[in-house]
């Protein structure tokens, strides 16, 4: 893998690198689990504006050094500046990263090796697919300190089921990998050896298909979650009227009707 250029001040926080059109963004405060601090969301968020931004990037994949994947917001930086004022501006700053995730043309991927809590398991939940190791867990433990994750039950609400989703937050407590499986939290979770080939094979099936089809499909996807019936069809069928004008998409209906493969 090759290092992609970004800002010097990102450089300690975010570890980012690339292999063909897959950018891999490692959160890289091990010793602090990877939790996410003012800088951390910062960096996080301006690294993957930066991939959003660029054509030949087709996949991103979240990632967290040390033993965990993200340990929620920085609980020390927070308790340093009790004012609602501040807390009002950090959670907009982790909304708006949260957002940035959904709302960028490629798809992104988490990959979870260890803990995910409060904020973290937020992040998780945000991200659009989610690989962990077997041994992962998830919890959104905010109430166990008497501060209930709002935040984070926006993500968890439009993945997991309402009761699923609730009993997490009132409750605290741990949910190991393969509950998150049942529960929709995460895609799949696989022995901790066999998890970075398997977010690569996902990563490498959505890299060999058009970009055009999968940014259409994904901005798409999102906006028709919010919307009535009625009008989602409506914007389905816009959306896929438009993406058959594509140049891609002529070639690969073509190939299918002469049994060849598309030369995209």
């Amino acid at each position: 893998m090759s290092a992609v250029p970004q800002p010097a001040a990102d450089q300690a926080l975010v570890e980012v690198q690339r292999s063909g059109g897959v950018v891999t963004l490692t959160m890289n405060r091990p010793s602090q689990y990877n939790a996410l601090s003012e800088a951390m969301i910062a960096a996080l968020d301006g690294a993957l504006g930066a991939v959003a931004a660029d054509a030949t990037a087709r996949v991103v994949i979240i990632a967290g050094a040390g033993k965990a994947f993200c340990a929620g917001h920085d609980l020390r930086e927070m308790r340093a500046s009790p004012s609602l004022e501040y807390y009002q501006k950090l959670f907009g700053q982790c909304a708006k990263l949260m957002l940035t995730i959904q709302r960028m043309p490629q798809p992104v991927i988490a990959r979870v090796h260890g803990v995910a809590t409060a904020a973290g398991c937020q992040l998780v939940a945000s991200c659009d697919l989610a690989v962990a190791a077997q041994e992962a867990k998830f919890a959104v433990s905010g109430v166990n300190l008497g501060l209930f994750c709002s935040t984070p039950s926006v993500a968890l609400s439009r993945n997991l089921s309402r009761k699923a989703a609730f009993e997490m937050l009132v409750t605290g407590e741990f949910v190991d990998a393969a509950t998150a499986v049942a529960r929709g939290l995460i895609n799949h979770a696989v022995p901790a050896e066999q998890l970075d080939a398997e977010v690569d094979r996902i990563a490498r099936l959505i890299e060999a298909k058009p970009a055009v089809a999968i940014a259409a499909g994904k901005g798409l996807f999102y906006r028709q979650l919010e919307m009535g019936v009625d009008a989602a069809y409506q914007l389905a069928g816009q959306t896929m009227a438009c993406n058959m004008m594509a140049e891609p998409t002529l070639e690969g209906v073509q190939a299918f009707i002469e049994k060849r493969k598309p030369n995209w």
